[in-house]
């Protein structure tokens, strides 16, 4: 039994002024799709690719004062299906009109989630497709699931192509309706579909293989001879949780922010301070994830395209979950719904899309003198704020974690089902892993980046390089074994485009020049990286050209409203280069002033057996720490655990465990927080 408990953020209230970042309410959403809907260029044809807060520009936002009224805005794009021309609206929902009403020729905003369902109907009413599974032998369509992947661009499509919304659908088999399908894709059949048009305009088919034998079920339907030995695990906050929320405002140990959701990025932070001695000290304006990618390593002509792009292309917070209670989050939770729009501007609310929930953490800080015998030790606790999303077969769980001393750390666990191919029986893969009989996991790699829009401190900002370098022998170094933690200072947004360095044990240190520490030090923060890669795609390779911030573990530039993602607005089957590598050459400085840090990081998966049927979670990220921000260890003031302990007695058995345990400290002298 795991006890958890839910609980809702309580609404704002409606007589209150709305803080500016604050996401759309559900009304607001339908507001706003009614002013639209009502406007003259609107045509039976245009559908809703999303509804989102408008984010008024950060001056404004900056002086805002609690209490005054803030305009509001939402952020509308629209696509019409019968002439594939994109808009850009924004709406004035305090004055109930349209504000501006931009048209995006040549572009192609993200697959909306519709497109999905009736991209799948499409394929399987297709009489070419048709033909292709009964020279497969498959009898019954409705065994067949489609997963429409982004078409993207390389330079070798048909004339026929151009300007034309696609998508190309991979397909799978179940041998019933509730197996795993993708224990048994359907190699080397492409459909190729016309998402304005929903009709097929062609099948490839690169030759019939085998379906695989073996049906890699996952569910507990079909996995019940469980393991036994797991005690009931129950996390009770009796008092309640130590964080509050006032609507979409949350405060937690000394930390302040807000928090919105995208249909695009998923979840947002924004305007994240460290109370310090009384004073709320600014560390990030916004951060998200701007972009990721899933380029694959096959060269096969059915699987080279495979380079989803599952922000831009897709959403990460449209696909996300309605997280459900005591699995997805454990203890006193607070759940945080999401309103977007189908493409018929229908309100789609994903309940219970974030979670928001406190950990334990093992040891914060703890020292013995073993001469005095005195021993103390702070245990750490995180505040957790997380969301999942479901991209195909894939899952990613996203989680910004707080920490009591400053830090903050963005985890990503990356689970769910690999993409399959089928293999020809006796023939072994050279670009995957055969993960069970006759069916292969390509190698690929998952690769993200953060946008982050730093102020430590204030706005004023500069970046350093900071390099850990052995000494060569000589006066300074007659022993061999002296290194120093070399600062190189990047003045301009060329210079700052870097890569992780493990010999070097490479950080990257934010700081605001004009604010001092009591050594006359420019407070800062660490940009700290974990696991990383770079891309084995090659420098000319149509992915490289369509996401070059995949070559660059750090960008830095100077804050511009416009910059929003590192691939730029509309990636999808976009076939030249935007975003980051476009917007650096202007080699624009970026010494003190308002800057932007993108950090990409990733992983490299050669799949295992073991990630065969559902993968175990793999955990990549970064963490940002403070480097001089504060004027010691600002978690010192943490109270002694033992100070809790009786708030863990909730029964006789367990106060008497609890003397026992302290008499046994005392008799050992063990830790007296026990």
């Amino acid at each position: 039994m795991v006890q958890t408990i839910e609980r809702k953020p309580e609404p704002q209230s409606k007589e209150s002024p709305i803080h500016p970042l604050e996401p759309l309410s559900k009304e607001e959403v339908q507001a706003a799709v009614a002013i639209v809907r009502a406007d003259p260029r609107m045509t039976p044809t245009t559908r809703f690719v999303g509804v989102t807060l408008h984010e008024p520009p950060k001056e404004e936002v900056l002086q805002y004062a609690p209490g005054c009224p803030a305009e509001r805005q939402a952020a509308v794009i629209l696509l019409d299906s019968k002439t594939g021309v994109c808009a850009e609206t924004a709406v004035s929902l305090t004055r109930q009109t349209i504000a501006s009403w931009r048209l995006m020729q040549g572009v192609q905003p993200a697959i909306m989630l519709d497109e999905f369902v009736e991209c799948e109907e499409a394929v399987k009413r297709s009489p070419e497709f048709l033909e292709a599974l009964r020279k497969r032998g498959i009898q019954d369509v409705d065994l067949v699931m489609v997963d429409p992947w982004s078409a993207g661009s390389y330079g070798i499509e048909p004339e026929d192509d151009k300007g034309r919304r696609l998508s190309r659908a991979l397909s799978f088999v179940r041998s019933e309706p509730n197996d795993n399908g993708y224990a048994r894709p359907l190699e080397g059949v492409i459909a190729v579909v016309d998402l304005n048009k929903m009709e097929v305009l062609r099948v490839e088919d690169y030759g019939v293989v085998p379906l695989p034998p073996e049906p890699g079920n996952w569910t507990r339907n079909y996995i019940t001879n469980t393991r036994n030995g797991s005690k009931p695990l129950e996390i009770i906050q009796r008092e309640g949780p130590s964080f509050s929320v006032d609507g979409h405002e949350i405060q937690w140990q000394k930390w302040r922010f807000r928090i919105g959701f995208t249909p695009r990025e998923g979840l947002v932070l924004y305007t994240v301070g460290y109370e310090d001695n009384g004073k709320l000290r600014p560390v990030l304006y916004r951060a998200s994830l701007s972009d990721m990618i899933v380029p694959y390593g096959d060269p096969s002509e059915a699987s080279f395209r495979k380079n989803a792009f599952d922000i831009g292309e897709y959403g990460i917070g449209q696909l996300s979950n309605p997280l459900k209670l005591g699995c997805d989050c454990l203890g006193e939770i607070r759940y945080f719904d999401a309103h977007m729009v189908n493409s018929k501007g229908d309100v789609a609310t994903i309940e219970n899309a974030v979670c928001l929930h406190e950990e334990d953490n093992g040891i914060l800080w703890k020292h013995t003198d073993w001469r005095t015998e005195e021993v103390e030790v702070r245990r750490s606790r995180r505040l957790v704020v997380s969301f999942v999303s479901t991209v195909g077969n894939y899952e990613y769980a996203f989680y910004w974690n707080f920490y009591q001393d400053g830090s903050l750390e963005l985890e990503i666990k990356l689970t769910g089902i690999a993409n399959t191919t089928a293999l020809m029986p006796g023939r072994k893969p050279a670009f995957g892993t055969e993960i069970a009989p006759q069916l292969n996991a390509p190698y690929h790699q998952h690769i993200f980046n953060a946008r982050l829009d730093l102020s430590i401190d204030g706005q004023d900002n500069s970046v350093y390089e900071v390099n850990s370098k052995a000494l060569p022998r000589g006066p300074e170094n007659p022993h061999g074994n002296a290194f120093i933690a070399e600062h190189t200072l990047l003045e301009r947004e060329k210079e700052a485009q870097r890569i992780c360095n493990m010999a070097s044990s490479r950080y990257w240190k934010v700081v605001n020049p004009s604010v001092r520490n009591r050594m006359d030090q420019p407070v800062g923060y660490r940009l700290l990286p974990a696991e990383n890669v770079l891309p084995f795609a090659q420098d000319d390779a149509a992915v490289i050209k369509r996401a070059g911030f995949l070559k660059k573990h750090l960008w830095v530039t100077p804050y511009r409203e416009e910059e929003k993602y590192a691939a730029g607005e509309y990636p999808n089957q976009r076939d030249g280069c935007d975003g980051l590598p476009t917007w650096t050459e202007q080699n624009r400085p970026i010494q003190n002033t308002d800057l932007v840090a993108w950090y990409t990081f990733g992983l490299t998966h050669i799949p295992r057996p073991e990630d065969w049927p559902v993968m175990p979670a793999h955990k990549i990220g970064f963490m940002l720490k403070p480097d001089g921000f504060f004027h010691s260890n600002p978690a010192m003031d943490l109270p002694p655990a033992d100070s809790h302990a009786t708030h863990s007695s909730h029964n006789g058995a367990d106060r008497e465990l609890a003397r026992e345990l302290k008499i046994r400290a005392a008799n050992t002298h063990a830790c007296k927080c026990c």
